[in-house]
């Protein structure tokens, strides 16, 4: 126990990297598999279990990604950012991100069926006000208000939790194309359908460009994090 308590922001760091690896190198597995997905030339089975083999990637891409936020939070504390989180705090802020940590399991484990999908559902509306309420506290810190305590030098905190509130409105994109592959792929069950597979190809292809945008902010949460230039 001391062994943590004295290297506790080396080893949060460290689990914050690994979270940072998954996510990233998640998101490359699902946006190859995405190919073979909206392959016509593959049958129904072979595209299905392509699709399996996606999700079963991307559960690693969403844990991090989940994992991501309280993890900084938790360091912010440590370098004396977070006041609020002091004492009691810290343990109610890591009991909701285990509650949502949950869901994303639940969504995933259940995801062939209609609970799966509105675990996910409600799952997705719960990002929309933590995402509002990032960027909010984000910007109150660079103008030198709110609960989030930064000075010159240390803006780069905020800037990274920017960044991320912007890579969850990505992600809410990236994870409806996904949840709509199950519930296409129950219609395609049924025989060929040329307007959902027209669909699947768009949507794949929208996908595809927020991909990219993705990679980008997430290299630049990672630079913001190690190298903290402003």
């Amino acid at each position: 126990m001391e062994f943590l308590t004295a290297n506790e922001l080396s080893i949060l760091r460290w689990i914050h990297i690994l979270a940072m690896v998954y996510w990233l190198g998640g998101e490359w597995g699902v946006f190859q598999t995405s190919y073979h997905v909206t392959n016509r030339n593959l049958s129904l089975e072979e595209r299905k279990r392509h699709m399996e083999t996606a999700y079963r990637i991307d559960i690693l891409a969403r844990t991090g990604i989940v994992l991501l936020l309280p993890l900084g939070l938790h360091m912010g504390k440590l370098y004396g950012f977070i006041p609020m989180l002091e004492g009691a705090g810290i343990w109610w802020m890591w009991l909701f991100f285990a509650i949502w940590l949950a869901m994303t399991w639940t969504a995933f484990i259940k995801r062939e069926t209609d609970i799966g999908i509105k675990v996910t559902r409600t799952e997705e509306l719960l990002r929309y006000p933590l995402i509002v309420a990032l960027f909010v506290f984000a910007f109150m810190a660079l103008g030198g208000s709110g609960p989030i305590e930064t000075a010159e030098g240390n803006h780069w905190y905020p800037w990274k939790m920017i960044l991320y509130a912007f890579a969850l409105i990505i992600g809410l994109f990236l994870r409806l194309v996904m949840r709509r592959w199950t519930e296409r792929f129950r219609i395609l069950a049924q025989g060929p359908d040329a307007a959902q597979e027209a669909a699947l190809e768009r949507e794949i292809t929208q996908a595809r460009i927020s991909a990219y945008i993705y990679w980008i902010t997430i290299a630049t949460v990672c630079f913001l994090g190690a190298v903290k230039p402003f």
